[in-house]
Formats: structure tokens, sequence, C-alpha cells
């Protein structure tokens, strides 16, 4: 009889930037693929939710609050949460199994520790992991303008083996929404993972399509197309 299958999620770590609706884009764009994740959510990221959405994360109750942020059912085994000061977590170990990591959204603080190695906290030693065993990981920084300092740390990571992805939303083919814009990165973020998903038209070679008619993707109206 053979064994069964291991649980492998994607690790997602929240940092303190804003730009949480990025987050929850990506944490429902997996969960609707059907796939396992574990969560860091850092002291800062917490006030960042707290003061763009009204949701408080607490540890104790983080499974009823991550359902009020993503308004959604949390199955059993759909998420498994780290607190980010737990140093001795399972994330903190390169014997861990994950898939790999994405930080989203990224601060600059975030940054910095990652390429720098601190593991200051939970978010920063996952993300060491993640780089030291070679897999994939995904750093989505949300500021502007960069400094020099925060340029260098960036190209240290890109040098390291991570991909590098702004949240730059695209802003062409009739976008309409907020959300659609959100999902635009949150997509480019899964189109990296090699998750499938449908939240943005791809660019098929029509310029306009998304204007005049062209058909729909994503969770609201359609967005414009992806190049």
């Amino acid at each position: 009889m053979g064994q069964p299958t291991a649980r492998r999620p994607w690790l997602v770590g929240v940092s303190g930037a804003s730009g949480s609706p990025y987050a929850r884009a990506v944490l429902t764009g997996l969960l609707d693929a059907a796939l396992p994740v574990d969560l860091v959510v850092s002291r800062a990221a917490r006030l960042a939710i707290l003061d763009e959405t009204g949701v408080a994360f607490r540890d104790a109750h983080w499974r009823d609050d991550l359902a009020g942020w993503l308004r959604r059912d949390i199955g059993p085994d759909d998420v498994m949460h780290w607190p980010a000061g737990d140093l001795a977590a399972a994330v903190s170990s390169g014997s861990y199994p994950t898939r790999g990591m994405i930080v989203v959204p990224a601060s600059t603080a975030a940054v910095a520790g990652i390429a720098a190695g601190l593991s200051k906290d939970l978010l920063q030693r996952a993300a060491d992991v993640t780089l030291k065993e070679r897999r994939a990981l995904v750093v989505v920084p949300r500021e502007t303008p960069y400094t020099r300092a925060t340029l260098q740390h960036l190209l240290a990571l890109h040098e390291a083996g991570a991909t590098v992805l702004p949240a730059t939303p695209a802003c062409y083919a009739g976008a309409e929404s907020v959300q659609q814009l959100v999902d635009f990165v949150a997509g480019k973020i899964l189109d990296v993972l090699g998750v499938e998903h449908d939240l943005f038209q791809r660019w098929a070679g029509q310029l306009g399509a998304a204007r005049h008619g062209g058909s729909a993707a994503g969770r609201t109206a359609e967005p414009g197309p992806a190049r």
C-alpha cells in the first residue's frame, strides 16, 4: 500500500507594507486552486490589515479572523498559521517541505532583512530558509519611490535566486476597478508559481479587446490583458 501524499504548502508571508489586498488576492487564488497554504503575518502587517480593512488578526483567533478577511470558510487542511514570533516553528527549518514562499506585500524592512539574512522574525527566517533550500521565493515590494539601499537589497535578492515582482498593476486595456488592478498583480504572482487562475484577460494580440467587448476574466468586470 502506498504512503499518503504529504502536505506540501505554499508559504505566504505578509509583512507590514501597505497593500493587504494583494495578500488577500494571492491567498484566495491559491485556495481557489485547492493548494494548501502556510501563513505568517508579521506584527506590523497586523496593523496594516486592521487599518486597511478593519479586520483584526489575532494568533488566538486566527482562523476566524482569516475567514473574515478573506470572506470565505477556511477548511482544517486549507491553511496552517504560524505566529511571527515563533522562531521554532516548522517553517523555520529546511526539513519542513514547502513548495516555496511569497512575501506579499514586502515592506522595505522585510526586503532588507531577507537580503541580509537577519532572520529577525519568522517571516524573515522562513524566507532565508526558502533561499538556502533553492525553493521558489517571490518578493512583492510595495513602496515608491525606492531608495538606493532598497534597490541594492532587491538586486541582492534577485542575485540570490528570488523573483522580485513589484506590486505594479497594469492600467491598460479596460481595467475598471481597483480589484481588477489588484487581481492583475496577484495573477502575475500566480503565473510565476505556475498556478492556474482566471484573474485577468491575457494578451492575445488584439488591441482594445477588453475595451470593446473582449471576454471577461477575474472575479469582477473584465480586466485588461497581461503582457
